[in-house]
Order: structure tokens, then sequence, then C-alpha cells
């Protein structure tokens, strides 16, 4: 039912043009000439030229039309596109005045003309039928405005659609190389200890790689694909840490099949290890919570330790490439504005990072 009036809203809104009011505006017209001519009683002669008035005035405005197709109304002032109008409002009222003369005179005889060419009565009918050139005209221009409007404002939402995603694609890559630095560092830092496990690690390391390129041309992934990447991740640093290091999902599997912004909770959990590792007593335990309710998700990740907060702004350079929580804040606030929670607290010796995101419309 809900698509039915949606369907039924499009049509009459955004698909009227010129003709659907131009034919239908002059049907009307020669109705209201019908009804005229069945109330008076006049010769049949009369009738034909009557009969006539609407489809020649349909006529006359088509090339009414042309005319003003050939201005650009947009360079005009208002006053100027108003005396515009109002000029070749004038001209097609008296052209149609002297075709309806001329067809009178074909199948009226002379008298007719000298009826309608008399001023005391061309006058005043000129001055009836004004306003039915000038509302056409101005209905025209209406028409063309709202269109040019509405066409104007959807290429206005797609600019705004694409660098929307152009700027969470370049967020999402300030990402990739954050991630891969610190991988790479925890490879390195195995080679000479443990070459078998270094292996391992380069293993899982490729598996991450094979996710980052699948998800390249896709803002989006569910939760299951990003917590996929993350024990790739977590293998990775488990190898290097061995004992130091404990982590636990407990994850919803309502939530598995959300969709999330790709690269979006790796931060999360690279911050956990590297400043964990500077404030917990070992072993680290990083624990990840998935949960999904009446079309929120929520995601927690949480590390034993403290908060450390970069006092200096050398201090935040130097502890990482600059990307962190600035960045996630971004991408959430250019994906889900005004949908999203991100918050970070301190509590009984765990540190959590929090992202609640509205996903689903509550009306569905």
């Amino acid at each position: 039912m809900l698509k039915t009036r949606y369907s039924y809203s499009f049509l009459t809104l955004q698909n009227l043009t010129f003709w659907h009011f131009h034919i239908t505006g002059w049907i009307l017209f020669w109705c209201g000439d019908v009804v005229i001519i069945h109330l008076q009683r006049i010769l049949p002669g009369e009738i034909v030229a009557q009969a006539l008035d609407a489809p020649l005035g349909f006529l006359l405005g088509l090339i009414l039309r042309q005319v003003f197709l050939r201005i650009d109304y947009k360079k005009l002032s208002i006053l100027a596109l108003l005396a515009f109008v109002i000029f070749w409002s004038v001209v097609f009222n008296q052209l149609w005045h002297a075709v309806m003369t001329t067809t009178r005179y074909y199948f009226m005889g002379p008298n007719s003309l000298l009826t309608m060419a008399n001023p005391r009565i061309a006058f005043p009918w000129l001055i009836q039928t004004l306003p039915l050139w000038f509302g056409w005209s101005v209905l025209y221009f209406s028409i063309k405005y709202w269109r040019d409007w509405d066409a104007e404002k959807k290429r206005a939402q797609q600019a705004i659609s694409l660098a929307h995603r152009a700027q969470l694609q370049m967020l999402r890559y300030q990402v990739n190389p954050h991630f891969l630095f610190n991988a790479l560092n925890s490879v390195r830092a195995l080679i000479d200890e443990d070459k078998k496990n270094a292996k391992g690690m380069i293993t899982e390391l490729s598996e991450f790689l094979r996710y980052s390129l699948v998800t390249r041309d896709h803002t989006e992934v569910t939760l299951a694909n990003e917590l996929e990447a993350i024990r790739h991740y977590l293998s990775i640093e488990k190898k290097r840490f061995e004992d130091k290091l404990e982590v636990t999902f407990e994850v919803d599997q309502r939530s598995e099949e959300c969709p999330i912004l790709s690269f979006l909770i790796h931060p999360f959990v690279e911050n956990a290890i590297k400043y964990g590792m500077k404030t917990s007593p070992m072993p680290l335990r990083i624990h990840i919570h998935t949960s999904s309710t009446n079309g929120q998700l929520r995601i927690v990740v949480s590390n034993t330790g403290s908060w450390l907060e970069a006092r200096t702004e050398l201090e935040r350079k130097s502890n990482g490439t600059g990307t962190g929580l600035e960045n996630v804040r971004a991408r959430l606030e250019n994906a889900y504005p005004e949908r999203y929670r991100l918050d970070t607290k301190e509590s009984d010796g765990w540190v959590q990072a929090i992202v609640e995101i509205q996903t689903l419309s509550t009306e569905r």
C-alpha cells in the first residue's frame, strides 16, 4: 500500500509537464464553449465558428511556447520578465481575435466581420480574454521554473551525496595505512623471535589485505565481515604478545547482518592494544560486545587499563598517525548524521569505546 501511494505521488507531482496543463486547459475551455452553444440559440455557421475557438487557441499556444522557449528567463529581472509576458499576451490575444474574426467571416458571412471589427464589441472582448493569455503565460513560466528548480535540487542532492561518499572513502583510506603500519610493526617484531609464527602472522595479514581489496568499492559491509577482519588482526597481535593478551567476543547473532562502515571498529581495537599494553596489568584483556535491538546497533570495545590523554599536539603526533577517534567520528557524522552516538569512558579498571548506530527505520 505504501508503494502504491508513493507511485501516485510521483506521477502527479513529478511528471506533470507543459502538455498536461496545455491540453487540459484548452479542453476545459472548449467544454465551456459547448455549454454556451447549448444554452444560446445561434446559427449553424456560428456554432462551427465558436467550436473552433478552442482548437485555434490551442495552436496559438504552441506558437507562443516557441517564443518563450527562445528566451533565457533566468537572465531577466522580475519586472523585465513581467513586461515580456504582458507584451506577448497582448499580441497573441489580438492574434486570437483576428483568427476568430476570420473564421466567423468564412462561416457566417461579411456581416460578422463588421460585428467583430466594431471597437465597441472588439475592445471589451479583448479586455475579457487578455487574462486567459496572461494566465497561460504565467502558468508556463511557473511550471518551467518549478521543473528547473526541481532538477537543480536533484543535482545538488546528488552532488552532496557524491561529496559525502568521496569524503567517506578518503577517511577510510586514512584508516588502512594506520592499520597496516601497526600490523607490519607486529610482524617485524616477531620475525627474529619466531619465524614460524611470523609466517602465520603474514598469512593473517594477507587475509586482511584480501578483505581490504574486496570491500574497497563498498562503503558499508556487514558486521560479520568486519569482525572477521578484526579476528585476523587480533590473531596477529596474539602471536606477538602470546600470554600477555586475552581476547573475548560476545556477538549477538542478530547484529551480524547489520551494515556498518568498513574499517570502523579497527581504530578502537588498535587503541585497546596500543594503550592497554601501557596501562593494564598483564594479561591485557580485550572484550568486544555487539547487540542489535529495535534497529539500533551497539558495539562496545573494552580493554583493561586506563585512558591516556595526550597533553600536547607533539604527543598526539608521536603516538600515532593522527587518524584515531577523530577519523571515526567524522566517518560516523558523514554516514549517519544525527543517527549515531560515540562515547568513551573509564570505569573499574576498564576503558570502553561505545558506538550506537540507528541502522533501521522504526517505521518499518
